[in-house]
């Protein structure tokens, strides 16, 4: 199997709010997890919209491969079309490789199809027009097994519909958002059984996985499940099989 840092999107989304930090030490830590990627040449650091013109330039200055990716609509997905539109044209301007958009999955599951597959069209065309990457968070702690083949399969034939072969490889639908507020004990991110329906259903395009992947054994099943990019907010420590995390 290919390196396990070649699958790596080290995250880190928290304000300094969230995180009980203040503005400077909430910065400092998004450095920190740039230059980590960049030390152990994770695939890509995923942070706020905010911060990406920093993480650009850091990436930068150190010559390095590693992808800067952002959140857009983050993280429930429900400011409309024209926001999410907004939001990624600066992360565009501001240096992003990889945008990954929150779907209106509330949207969704009120039936208004027709609303989501535009957003999703109109995102995504805006994303590979500017030569990025484009995922759709499905948030699947939301969704209900059959919402999840249906949110997946809309996201997918919008994309086959819409967009040249050659894009396919470029739009993923991943996960979760990690952000999602569940019941105590219940997950809030990947699990397997949401992953095999949404690779199922997804192909020809890619599958993300984030939120929830505790530890390097659960990270190897859900790339030999067919993702092939991970989310997490402790990939060093899972590479380096280290242990369990608490995953954002």
């Amino acid at each position: 199997m290919r390196d396990l840092r070649e699958f790596m999107d080290s995250t880190y989304l928290k304000t300094a709010e969230q995180a009980g930090l203040s503005e400077a030490e909430n910065n400092q830590v998004v450095n920190d997890l740039v230059e980590e990627a960049i030390q152990e040449h994770f695939k890509l650091a995923m942070i706020r919209p905010e911060q990406v013109a920093t993480g650009r330039k850091l990436v930068d200055a150190a010559n390095s491969k590693v992808l800067i990716g952002t959140v857009i609509d983050f993280p429930v997905g429900n400011g409309g079309l024209e926001a999410k539109l907004k939001e990624a044209k600066q992360a565009i301007v501001d240096g992003v490789d990889e945008l990954d958009y929150v779907v209106d999955y509330n949207a969704f599951k009120k039936g208004l199809t027709e609303q989501v597959k535009d957003e999703v069209e109109q995102c995504t065309a805006l994303g590979l027009k500017a030569g990025k990457v484009v995922k759709w968070i499905i948030e699947v702690a939301a969704l209900k097994d059959n919402e999840i083949v249906q949110l997946t399969a809309l996201i997918k034939n919008v994309v086959m519909s819409k967009f040249s072969e050659k894009d396919y490889s470029k739009v993923f639908v991943k996960s979760s958002t990690g952000f999602y507020k569940t019941p105590e004990g219940v997950p809030n991110g990947a699990t397997i059984p949401s992953l095999v329906l949404m690779v199922e259903n997804a192909g020809p395009l890619p599958v993300k996985a984030a939120g929830g992947i505790r530890d390097r054994e659960m990270a190897i099943k859900m790339i030999e499940l067919g993702v092939t990019r991970l989310g997490t907010s402790s990939a060093k420590t899972i590479v380096e099989g280290s242990g369990e995390v608490n995953n954002y």
